[in-house]
């Protein structure tokens, strides 16, 4: 009995799936794999107790949001977040999300990296918010970040 009620949850879900993918149904492009942050904190670092988490990481900082919807659904104005200062531009990777002081507007922006490249100035990223249609303009310098997001608490 067993058997048949995983065989027929499994094809249930294989079904969904096909006709999910075939259709109209904004079911996301599961074939296609995005760049993820980097781990910047590992397991060993993480201590859960009862009354408290701790997490050991030196050089951390608090960040909030404006309400701004560029990286909706990720964060939003009532999430908080954890955020390192990264050494030098080897440490980040397309995926990680950062700060950035941007030179088109005023303030902090916090946008994903979506491309890496090196030219006659040197390492240069290309951000773009999660619920943008388009990227940033311009290239973000490695002297330009703030901040990489290393954890965000809802």
């Amino acid at each position: 009995m067993i058997i048949i009620l995983v065989f027929a949850i499994g094809w249930v879900s294989n079904s969904l799936y096909t006709e999910a993918a075939s259709s109209e149904i904004p079911f996301g492009d599961f074939s296609k794999d995005k760049p993820s942050p980097k781990d910047w904190i590992t397991k060993d670092k993480i201590h859960v107790y009862e009354d408290k988490i701790i997490i050991d990481i030196q050089g951390a900082e608090w960040a909030e949001f404006e309400d701004t919807n560029s990286m909706d659904p990720i964060i939003d104005s009532s999430a908080n977040s954890i955020e390192l200062k990264p050494k030098d531009s080897t440490q980040l990777q397309m995926g990680d999300i950062v700060s950035y002081k941007s030179t088109y507007s005023d303030g902090i922006i916090i946008h994903r990296i979506i491309e890496i490249g090196h030219d006659n100035d040197g390492w240069y990223a290309i951000m773009k918010g999660d619920n943008n249609s388009r990227q940033d303009p311009g290239k973000v310098r490695f002297d330009q970040i703030q901040g990489v997001l290393v954890g965000i608490l809802y």
